[in-house]
């Protein structure tokens, strides 16, 4: 027996939320052990930067991407939602609205290939990992939204104009 897509969505975010805890666990563990040892005994450890920007990278690049299916990103909807009242406008607003993020998405994407492309023959100065696993979180993030966004203009489902948040 197979789970439904809704009942995998909340583990897919459950990983992806473990995953960005744990990023950020290990930041702040390698940037308080660098402080202390750098203050309190006047030597540090040179990866700990390295590791920290590496990790805060993908650490943003998953929560970009659990972000998306859950409607957690930044919208302007005000225009869009003058529309609810004439259907046809609207399909199309919602139709041009994912075709410009998945232009987006394959912008990136391509500016990210090439980067991960060139970066397999380069490695990190101290810790000695290959360049390209800065660049390829923005890949898979584009990636992962790029087939959603695809998965959505198939189904044709409409544009969630309700926001759980609102700010002033």
């Amino acid at each position: 027996m197979t789970a439904s897509p809704d009942a995998r969505a909340p583990l897919a975010r459950r990983i992806a939320e473990a995953a960005m805890a744990l990023c950020l666990g290990v930041m702040a563990l390698a940037v308080f052990v660098n402080v202390v040892l750098r203050y309190g005994f006047g030597s540090g450890v040179a990866a700990s930067e390295e590791l920290s920007r590496l990790l805060f990278v993908w650490m943003v690049f998953i929560g970009a991407t659990a972000a998306y299916p859950a409607g957690e990103h930044m919208a302007f909807t005000s225009l869009v939602a003058s529309l609810r009242r004439r259907p046809a406008a609207l399909a199309v607003a919602t139709l041009v609205i994912r075709l410009l993020v998945l232009l987006a998405c394959v912008l990136v994407g391509r500016g990210a290939w090439q980067q991960v492309a060139v970066g397999w023959d380069s490695h990190s100065v101290v810790l000695g990992y290959p360049a390209a696993l800065l660049p390829l979180p923005a890949l898979l993030c584009t990636t992962a939204i790029g087939v959603m966004v695809l998965w959505e203009i198939v189904q044709r489902r409409p544009l969630p104009l309700g926001h759980g948040m609102e700010m002033e």
